[in-house]
């Protein structure tokens, strides 16, 4: 589901945007901040576990959601304050009008980062980008971050990323889906790629992070600008823990990776031998506009975008 067709859900979903007192203002806002269940929020999920938002005077829930491209949804009905939305989702939301600021990053990627890649039921021979035509692959997200990767290396690679099906895939269905032939393969990201792996159920067929040229945000923390023109105090203490929990998730693997034990269903064996992602707090213009680049050539953007207008200062 694409951000045009998920924006339609926003009328059903309950607005929970509840206040309490706080230190922050008169009335500090409960912040509920959408994700997907992958170690790319990892600097987030050590925010809260080691109570960096909470030492702020923040009340933040980090709920998950299982498809990356709802997350704008959420933020325009309310139901989410902030979302951490795949670059790609969010840039399809501000090019249908709809209008989002950037808070603050997450998981970054270059070309050299091996965290995800798309994988094939173990039985399908898989030797050239070519054997890709005619499958059906699985993505966490129809234009988000993955999906979108994977088809820039298919262009890359010269393969027309329309002779495949493509269908969305939550990350913790994807394993039953591969092996029951649902799909023929996923575009995966760890700690769901190496389980897969693990068990036999799929095989590596791509690293797709070749395609970048340079490093490239994949998560981003936004919200509606309304909502945060409305709690800067709350803004600025949300990009402050974020800060705080980056430099520590960059730093102390054992510490990360309790964090994401704690918010993905996984056994301690395989977080504690996962491969871990880099992280970045800020975003940038440039950042932003490489995306941009990248989702024109897939005819994902309509309008000229001009990023700053993104970033909330």
């Amino acid at each position: 589901m694409n951000f045009r067709g998920s924006i339609a859900l926003a009328g059903a979903i309950a607005a929970i945007a509840v206040f309490s007192s706080g230190a922050l203002r008169a009335q500090s806002p409960r912040i509920v901040v959408a994700v997907t269940p992958a170690a790319d929020f990892g600097s987030g999920f050590v925010s809260v576990t080691d109570g960096l938002f909470a030492k702020r005077g923040l009340d933040v829930e980090f709920k998950m959601v299982t498809v990356n491209s709802m997350i704008p949804a959420m933020l325009v009905s309310e139901s989410m304050q902030i979302g951490g939305a795949t670059v790609p989702v969010l840039l399809q939301a501000a090019d249908s009008g709809v209008d989002l600021v950037a808070i603050a990053g997450s998981g970054v990627a270059d070309n050299k980062l091996d965290v995800f890649g798309t994988v094939m039921k173990a039985d399908i021979p898989f030797s050239k980008p070519e054997d890709y035509i005619g499958k059906k692959i699985g993505v966490p997200g129809i234009g988000a971050f993955l999906d979108v990767l994977f088809r820039h290396w298919l262009i890359e690679k010269g393969v027309d990323p329309k002779k495949m099906t493509f269908v969305e895939a939550g990350f913790p269905a994807m394993s039953d889906m591969v092996k029951n032939g649902t799909v023929d393969g996923v575009v995966t990201a760890e700690p769901f790629m190496a389980r897969m792996i693990e068990q036999k159920i799929a095989k590596l067929t791509t690293r797709f992070a070749e395609a970048l040229t340079g490093e490239v945000p994949i998560i981003v923390y936004s919200s509606t600008r309304k909502w945060a023109n409305a709690n800067p105090a709350a803004v600025k203490a949300f990009r402050e823990a974020l800060a705080e929990g980056t430099v520590i998730a960059n730093r102390r693997d054992a510490q990360v990776r309790a964090a994401v034990g704690k918010y993905l269903p996984m056994p301690p064996d395989l977080i504690n031998s996962m491969k871990l992602g880099n992280w970045n707090d800020k975003v940038t213009e440039a950042g932003l506009a490489s995306w941009v680049s990248i989702m024109k050539r897939q005819g994902l953007l309509a309008n000229s975008l001009d990023v700053s207008k993104l970033l909330l200062k």
